[in-house]
């Protein structure tokens, strides 16, 4: 061999290295991503949103540490529509499911989790998953379970009642049944097998260690993690039977209150759900992985008036009007903060008005993957990274065959809700500007009859339903 064709050999095995580690170097450019949802956590909650009595200086950091929205909205005013309108990146209108009606994945369905799962991401999950019920082991083995629909591994209940009792008997790990040791359940009729007299092991706990250990397996590789924390919520069996539902091993800082123990109960649960995103934190920091992987944090739906505790108590709905069971901001519009050093500006907030539903296209844009066609959400990725070129969209919708109220839309600064009762013998809409009204009490309605019409020729257009009637 010549020395031109050493020279063109050596060239060669030198440029195909280099392609191989510029693919390593993209393939870990993509960042890990974790998604935090905690349940029946309202807007007012968290001190970097006006709380001014529960203690949350972890997530408060967070905030300081990253962006923090401030018109930000749940899928629904319940758990499980709203959880089905963050897997699949469609509202409610498109979802079809409109209240906490019975509803399992049928394994078809385009998941962010599948997705990203494609894409090479290891894919885990903890806590309430709620569309793929499990009554008894024997229906484990069902298209709806997470495994079926992108993920790797989950830890937690697959039942969403049974994700009312803390001290359950046992959680699911992947197909498996993990029982919980010390943990008794009380024989009374109203309690219906969701409240314990004997309680020992804390399955909030049990399911943020195994969040923890998955990323101790995973963080060599991209992965995706959902972490869907059953606190605040009420055990509202517990809260019928004890007359307190806001089950908690100890009331903390907050014992020596002068507050009835349910409320003592709600604080301490919030003030652990945050000490538990310090521990996430100091995690990703041990493990040099801080840097690429960005963290999302929010809620399911607005605050909660349930198992004796009163969301006044606390002022959890901030500034906002209602609570869980409202197309009223303070059911819908919930607290969001996202973090991502060095990619995501420290202390900064939007306004932008987004859902869940943007979840998915969001996820997708960080990883590289083409969002699917057919969605309702836009990727609010150019927000995130205070870029100007951020899409919008026409509106927001959201619809409930629960409450008092069926439809709820955002366009702009102006939000129409629809009451389920008529009045005066036509149907009941109201109308509220947010740039001065952002607790929805002066209905405008009458002065701005246009943008009521103009509001509703929109769903019309887009075949959407007027009102969700119920079951």
């Amino acid at each position: 061999m010549n020395v031109v064709s050493v020279y063109r050999l050596c060239f060669t095995v030198v440029l195909l290295c280099s392609w191989s580690a510029l693919g390593k170097a993209k393939e870990n450019e993509r960042p890990n991503i974790i998604y935090v949802m905690t349940d029946d956590l309202g807007y007012g909650d968290l001190g970097c949103y006006g709380q001014k009595v529960i203690r949350t200086p972890n997530l408060d950091r967070m905030a300081s540490e990253g962006m923090r929205f401030t018109d930000h909205y749940a899928g629904h005013t319940v758990c499980r529509p709203s959880r089905l309108v963050l897997w699949t990146g469609k509202h409610v209108g498109n979802t079809g499911l409109m209240g906490n009606r019975p509803r399992s994945l049928s394994g078809t369905e385009t998941t962010i989790a599948k997705l990203l799962q494609n894409a090479g991401y290891v894919c885990g999950g903890v806590g309430k998953w709620a569309l793929g019920h499990v009554e008894n082991p024997s229906e484990i083995d069902n298209p709806g379970h997470p495994n079926r629909n992108g993920f790797d591994y989950w830890h937690g209940y697959m039942n969403q009642s049974q994700a009312h009792n803390y001290y359950p008997l046992h959680l699911w790990e992947n197909d498996r049944q993990v029982l919980l040791p010390g943990n008794e359940l009380l024989d009374h009729p109203q309690a219906r097998g969701r409240v314990s007299s004997k309680r020992e092991t804390y399955s909030h706990d049990v399911m943020t260690d195994a969040a923890m250990q998955f990323i101790r397996r995973n963080h060599r590789d991209p992965f995706l993690l959902h972490i869907h924390w059953t606190v605040p919520h009420a055990n509202n069996e517990g809260g019928r039977v004890l007359k307190d539902g806001m089950e908690i091993p100890s009331y903390g800082g907050y014992a020596n209150r002068d507050w009835p123990n349910p409320e003592k109960g709600f604080a301490a649960m919030v003030t652990r759900l945050d000490a538990d995103m310090g521990r996430l934190f100091k995690l990703l920091k041990e493990l040099a992985i801080d840097d690429n992987t960005i963290v999302f944090f929010t809620s399911d739906n607005g605050p909660h008036r349930e198992g004796n505790h009163d969301h006044e108590f606390f002022d959890s709905n901030g500034p906002l009007k209602g609570y869980k069971r409202s197309m009223h901001d303070g059911g819908i519009r919930v607290p969001m903060i996202v973090r991502w050093p060095g990619k995501v500006q420290p202390g900064v907030t939007t306004d932008l008005p987004s859902a869940f539903w943007d979840y998915l296209p969001t996820a997708c844009e960080l990883a590289g993957v083409a969002a699917p066609d057919g969605i309702d959400g836009l990727s609010y990725l150019p927000t995130l990274l205070s870029q100007q070129d951020q899409p919008k969209h026409r509106y927001l919708y959201w619809a409930s065959q629960e409450g008092e109220t069926t439809i709820g839309v955002r366009k702009g600064h102006w939000k129409l809700v629809r009451y389920r009762k008529d009045r005066d013998g036509r149907a009941d809409w109201r109308l509220y500007d947010l740039r001065n009204d952002v607790g929805e009490e002066n209905d405008v309605s009458e002065k701005h009859p246009e943008t009521v019409r103009e509001l509703i020729d929109l769903l019309k257009n887009d075949d959407l339903p007027l009102i969700a009637n119920r079951n």
